[in-house]
């Protein structure tokens, strides 16, 4: 920003346009312009490492492991959404993830929801379109900043509460499981999404493994 100067007197303001906008903020003279900034930066949560990922063959190995565990199948829906909430853990100091499909791809990204943990459990969300889960999004936070698209990182817009970690893509995941890791970057919630609402007509059988490491 440039710096201005202009004489002030007692009770005088500072009105702001914005040329993009035509928005027009007003600003007390008492009030520092630097300091305003500061503020908001300390709001906005740091950036996100990237995740370390790979790739390996043993697709029936890990589909009968998983198929044998309690919460290790679930079916996503055509034209649905599903996220899966990881918090994490006091004990942990990484969050892993494996998964697979058969016969067709899932768009799969993650998100961190910067807030306090209040419980450790797992929870699973399904939305019946990425739209859906905007609107869910647009009801809770304000401040808007976008994110990509299922086929070229996700439409949506997440809130200065959401740090993107990977943006969503289709993965070919019915040809080799997908896994990865990401070290925590402080208290929070991982978002996990499984995007299979670009499908109009397959629903996805999806096997599915998370868990942290210390």
């Amino acid at each position: 920003l440039t710096s201005y100067h202009v004489p002030q007197g007692v009770g005088d303001i500072v009105m702001i346009q914005s040329d993009h906008t035509g928005a027009v903020d007003i600003l007390s003279a008492e009030l520092e312009t630097a300091d305003l900034l500061g503020e908001q930066r300390k709001a906005q949560p740091p950036p996100l490492a990237a995740p370390t990922m790979w790739t390996t063959e043993k697709m029936k190995e890990f589909k009968a492991k998983m198929g044998k565990e309690k919460n290790g199948r679930m079916v996503v829906k055509r034209g649905e959404v599903v996220t899966v909430r990881v918090p994490t853990h006091p004990d942990g100091k990484c969050i892993c993830w494996e998964f697979a499909t058969d016969d067709y791809d899932i768009g799969f990204g993650i998100y961190f929801d910067w807030t306090t943990v209040t419980s450790t459990a797992i929870t699973v969300q399904v939305s019946e379109s990425s739209d859906e889960e905007d609107e869910e999004e647009d009801e809770e936070l304000e401040g808007l900043s976008p994110v990509g698209d299922v086929e070229r990182g996700s439409k949506s817009y997440l809130r200065n509460r959401y740090g993107e970690v990977m943006p969503v893509y289709r993965r070919n995941s019915h040809r080799e499981v997908q896994a990865g890791s990401h070290e925590y970057p402080g208290e929070g919630i991982y978002l996990l999404k499984f995007d299979n609402s670009y499908s109009l007509l397959r629903n996805k059988t999806l096997f599915f493994h998370v868990y942290y490491t210390s």
